[in-house]
């Protein structure tokens, strides 16, 4: 990196990444009510080949506590609905032939509890990757200034800028955060 705003650039590009990624990982926490988030991403084995559930069926909710997963290739079924079970998602799916019905039970004030405790552990897993853009900002930022790319007040300027980014990153987080823990704890 030559530049402060090749830093900033790279650390805002990896803090949004950041966020993204926990944004994919909250999708796939269940609320109570059916979302194709809860099972897209679940590894099938077919043909021997892991492959995402999206990727082989159509998914749809056709109903609030009901998701229906329609595969392209039916003789995938079996394998569709092992991979279900296997993904330890707390639901039991329904093969009937053609189709595999995925109802989900309401939650339980424990169960709530607990989904809630894993969203907070995503959430500040994303908070200490954000943390660690910033030093490796920083860093950077440090080096530019010994290397004499920049002043020290170009370094004072753009450590404060980093900590600014890390700051409304950190807030996103927990916004988000909060959204999640509230439609995990509505009944």
């Amino acid at each position: 990196m030559e530049s402060l705003d090749d830093v900033y650039m790279d650390s805002d590009d990896k803090m949004t990444k950041s966020l993204s990624l926990l944004q994919e990982q909250f999708s796939g926490i269940r609320t109570g009510k059916a979302s194709p988030a809860l099972v897209e991403n679940v590894k099938v084995s077919y043909y021997r080949n892991p492959t995402r559930l999206k990727e082989l069926a159509s998914i749809a909710t056709p109903e609030a506590r009901l998701i229906v997963i329609h595969p392209y290739d039916p003789t995938s079924l079996p394998d569709i609905e092992k991979a279900i079970l296997a993904a330890n998602l707390g639901v039991t799916p329904m093969n009937d032939g053609r189709v595999i019905r995925v109802p989900i039970p309401e939650l339980t004030k424990e169960r709530r509890a607990e989904l809630t405790k894993v969203a907070k552990t995503m959430a500040e897993d994303c908070r200490v990757a954000i943390r660690n853009v910033r030093r490796d900002a920083n860093e950077h930022i440090k080096k530019l200034e010994k290397d004499h790319k920049i002043s020290q007040d170009d370094r004072d300027a753009g450590l404060k800028e980093i900590q600014k980014e890390t700051d409304l990153h950190i807030k996103k987080v927990d916004d988000i955060f909060k959204i999640k823990e509230e439609s995990i704890m509505a009944v």
